[in-house]
């Protein structure tokens, strides 16, 4: 019985110096949660020239216009990839409304195009400079030479004149202004004389070289012969044959008597 008691001792003491040495069971690893990307940062100074002149109000042709010809799309990107900054001059409704009928309509796309970027450029000015920038200013239609796409600008005091060489426009006020875009609204479409010019007139043609040398004889004008003479000198004429005869008859009358005498 003792022996009994002492096997099932031993067994006991080996089983609990077995999971003595073992250690606790680890616990299973848990999957790690994989991070949520960060959602892209705004990029700084993002300026959307539209919703600039949507907010204003009143330049929904404009607006239009801008997007027709990609050229919205042109300054946003130009604006968030640049630190050049940029100037946008914006005819109100008005403007538009005022223009003859057909001004728009009869242009082509390209031409559309290029009215549009003539009223920006790829500078940008502050009022305050308007009276040293140097004229003409180059605008995104490009060519700024006469009779292209010139735009020349004054100031006198707190006025800004704009001339294009077919229309003088004035900029009313400031409607924005950022660290890389301004736009001014004007009162006038800017009309460039590449699109809107009068064509300079024709030469007239020269006059024939005359030949040098002798003139034909059958340019000369002939002498008129007696027989075409006027009709006062026939008369004339006629009178003095008569008077003639007329003195013979007279003096041979005369010699008649006297020798009869």
């Amino acid at each position: 019985m003792q022996a009994m008691q002492r096997f099932v001792c031993f067994v006991m003491l080996s089983m609990a110096m077995t999971a003595s040495a073992q250690g606790p069971a680890a616990a299973p690893a848990l999957p790690t949660p994989t991070p949520t990307p960060a959602a892209p940062a705004p990029v700084a100074g993002t300026t959307n020239i539209t919703g600039v002149l949507a907010k204003a109000g009143q330049f929904n042709t404009f607006i239009r216009l801008l997007r027709s010809t990609g050229v919205a799309e042109q300054i946003d990107n130009q604006l968030n990839s640049s630190r050049n900054g940029m100037t946008v001059f914006a005819p109100t409704d008005n403007a538009f409304t005022s223009l003859p009928s057909g001004t728009l309509n009869s242009l082509s796309d390209q031409q559309k195009n290029s009215l549009v970027q003539f009223h920006v450029l790829s500078t940008l000015i502050p009022m305050s400079q308007f009276d040293t920038v140097s004229n003409p200013l180059r605008t995104q239609a490009g060519n700024n030479s006469p009779g292209q796409y010139p735009l020349n600008v004054t100031a006198e005091g707190q006025q800004v004149n704009i001339s294009t060489g077919v229309v003088n426009a004035t900029v009313d006020n400031s409607l924005y202004t950022g660290d890389n875009l301004v736009v001014y609204q004007v009162n006038k479409v800017l009309l460039p004389m590449a699109i809107y010019g009068t064509p300079a007139p024709a030469p007239a043609p020269l006059a024939p070289a005359k030949k040098k040398g002798k003139t034909p004889a059958s340019s000369v004008a002939e002498a008129p012969e007696a027989a075409d003479a006027t009709p006062d000198a026939t008369t004339s004429l006629a009178a003095t044959r008569a008077t003639g005869s007329a003195g013979v008859g007279m003096v041979l009358a005369m010699a008649g008597v006297w020798l009869a005498l």
